[in-house]
């Protein structure tokens, strides 16, 4: 559901990185179904992928052996013997003109961070796609003592600038991005995700340039 509001200064955007800076879902689904087969179960389920592409990795391995807890320790020791995340990231797709709208933003004054749940492959992503000047801020799960949707994440962010928090936007892909926004007290924008509730839905990155200087989505072409 798309709300209209107000114009309103915006000091910086926050974003999430899986399904939002990065089409990810095949590299995502490659790392569990290796997993997956490691461990002799079956391939993993739409709903079991959808919960994997949105939280961390170690409550993925936890939902998806749910119902085995020795096998789930078998599994995350698997993580830390076999796999190497860098071999997963090849298989991500930068969104299209995210880095023109990141540019932009700079221009503007804006600062740019992301709130993300992954973890020790985040570095290895902003070296690869070379995100780093792109970015004043990085917060991963590592980061914070509870990963989103608790809102410490953004906290974080807010608290390092002195952020107002009716000055910050969340841009987010799914339902754990809405309710950290949520419990953050932010602004929140829906990427690609018409079923969400958000203050805007957007569908290229570089509507968020007219959002910012008419409150209102760019019109689709």
């Amino acid at each position: 559901m798309e709300k209209k509001i107000r114009k309103r200064q915006i000091d910086c955007v926050i974003y999430d990185c899986d399904g939002v800076l990065f089409d990810s879902l095949d590299a995502n689904n490659r790392l569990y179904s290796r997993i997956a087969l490691a461990m002799g179960r079956e391939p993993l389920t739409e709903g079991e992928l959808q919960y994997c592409h949105t939280h961390t990795v170690y409550e993925s391995l936890r939902y998806m052996f749910r119902e085995d807890e020795e096998l789930e320790k078998r599994a995350v020791e698997f993580l830390k013997r076999e796999i190497d995340f860098k071999d997963f990231i090849v298989y991500l797709k930068m969104e299209p003109n995210l880095l023109e709208t990141l540019t932009r933003l700079k221009e503007k004054g804006i600062k740019r961070a992301i709130s993300t749940n992954r973890t020790t492959s985040m570095p290895h992503i902003m070296e690869r796609y070379g995100l780093s000047p792109y970015f004043e801020m990085v917060v991963t799960a590592l980061d914070v003592a509870n990963p989103k949707p608790h809102p410490e994440s953004v906290e974080k962010i807010m608290q390092a600038f002195k952020l107002d928090r009716d000055h910050v936007l969340f841009i987010g892909d799914s339902e754990v991005d809405r309710d950290t926004a949520l419990a953050a007290g932010v602004n929140f924008i829906a990427y690609k995700s018409d079923g969400l509730e958000a203050d805007t839905v957007i569908d290229d990155h570089l509507a968020l340039l007219d959002f910012l200087s008419n409150g209102q989505q760019r019109p689709r072409e």
